[in-house]
């Protein structure tokens, strides 16, 4: 006779031990520390062959067609028709116009000081947020001054000046990622990953649109280290980057999750000055300091808030 302990279902498996929170979380972490902060680096190098809008298509179409792939592999279904529209209009304001305006300023301004401009997004989340009578508190108002007086400070001094189609181009990137970001949370949105791969797609389509519009060609001898930058981009910053990111958002508090926000500007300036030689001058690192402090007050207030 059969032993009914037999039949019953076995238990499964604990994950191995560098599965769990207690390591991915801090691998997580330092991943989207050092890689997204290193990319403005990998940007600024991949453009001593590729032009700045080509060369962001390429890295978000081939980034955004693997992951996609391997999405519907897995067997994910592939996003609703709304759920495309969305995410086209979300990719084109994030990536289109965010990163493909940092990628036309990294021409003519310091890859750390992009990073240091692009920070200033929570700063125009927050007033976008007022559209949706999410209106900035005292506190955040206070936040938002600090903040802007940092913008301005960084713009009309130190390595920015007279690099004025560059600094307007890193404004505006860093208002379309603000505002893509808060237009996408009140709509339909393919899940998780599959939101990233069409967002992607979407993006690096509009940025190939951008690169025929404005001429660009793809180079007929690109320089090595471009190339190698520009697969460091695809599969570093945007796949591992944003699967990082997703990880984070899913198993630690937001604050936690988005503290990139503060780490990148101080790590790209810090790459750079020791790897592409970029001068950081005492003004710059004022205008972070203020750009930050900035930041920092608002995530208090919406902390103190919830």
């Amino acid at each position: 006779m059969t032993d009914p302990s037999s039949c019953a279902p076995a238990e499964a498996a604990p994950p191995p031990a560098w599965l769990t929170p207690r390591v991915l979380v801090p691998l997580a972490l330092i991943s989207l520390y050092f890689i997204w902060g290193s990319t403005y680096l990998a940007i600024r190098v991949a453009l001593t062959s590729y032009p700045p809008f080509l060369m962001a298509g390429i890295r978000f179409l081939c980034a955004g067609s693997a992951l996609y792939a391997f999405l519907r592999w897995r067997g994910m279904a592939a996003p609703t028709r709304a759920q495309w529209i969305n995410a086209a209009i979300t990719g084109s304001l994030l990536l289109g116009l965010g990163n493909g305006l940092v990628c036309y300023a990294e021409q003519s301004v310091a890859s750390g000081l992009a990073a240091v401009a692009v920070a200033s997004m929570p700063l125009f989340a927050a007033v976008f947020g007022g559209l949706y009578g999410h209106w900035p508190r005292r506190m955040e108002w206070l936040g938002l001054g600090v903040g802007f007086a940092g913008v301005v400070l960084l713009n009309f001094g130190g390595g920015m000046a007279g690099a004025a189609l560059g600094a307007i181009a890193l404004i505006v990137a860093a208002a379309s990622w603000a505002f893509g970001s808060v237009w996408s949370r009140r709509r339909d949105m393919p899940p998780a990953a599959m939101n990233t791969a069409a967002q992607m797609l979407a993006g690096g389509s509009i940025l190939f649109v951008g690169a025929l519009l404005a001429g660009e060609r793809v180079p007929a001898a690109p320089a090595t280290s471009a190339t190698l930058a520009l697969v460091y981009l695809g599969i570093a910053g945007s796949i591992i980057g944003f699967s990082a990111y997703l990880y984070l958002l899913n198993n630690v508090r937001p604050a936690l999750a988005t503290s990139y926000a503060y780490v990148n500007p101080p790590v790209a300036v810090l790459f750079g000055a020791l790897f592409g030689g970029e001068a950081v001058h005492a003004l710059d690192v004022v205008a972070m300091a203020v750009i930050l402090g900035g930041v920092g007050l608002i995530a208090l207030a919406r902390e103190r808030t919830a």
